[in-house]
């Protein structure tokens, strides 16, 4: 019952083409022609990024606004599972309590 059963492999359905004899052939060598002198490649102009000031301290405020966003969310995110953990534990307490004073009262 909890031996597992390896699938067999089905046999080929559909039209069976027997393989077909390849008959060798002479081997002509031919002389490859000489090589054209290459081209020396250019470097394409590429466009330069200029930063002005304006541009740099647009850039610094974008980031630092970005990290604190992040980081506000990501502190949030602990504070919001360690108050989880702790009022999880409180539970834990009361009811470990109800307990045990319910089997001391009997």
């Amino acid at each position: 019952m909890l031996k597992p059963k390896v699938p067999t492999m089905p046999q080929p359905t559909g039209l069976i083409t027997r393989p077909t004899v390849v008959e060798p052939t002479a081997v002509v060598q031919h002389t490859p022609p000489s090589p054209a002198p290459l081209a020396v490649p250019t470097t394409a102009a590429r466009p330069t990024v200029q930063l002005t000031p304006g541009a740099v301290v647009a850039l610094v405020g974008g980031g630092t606004a970005v990290v604190l966003v992040v980081g506000a969310v990501l502190v949030s995110m602990l504070l919001a599972v360690a108050v989880t953990g702790a009022s999880v534990a409180i539970c834990a307490l009361v009811i470990r309590s109800l307990i045990t004073s319910a089997d001391q009262h009997r």
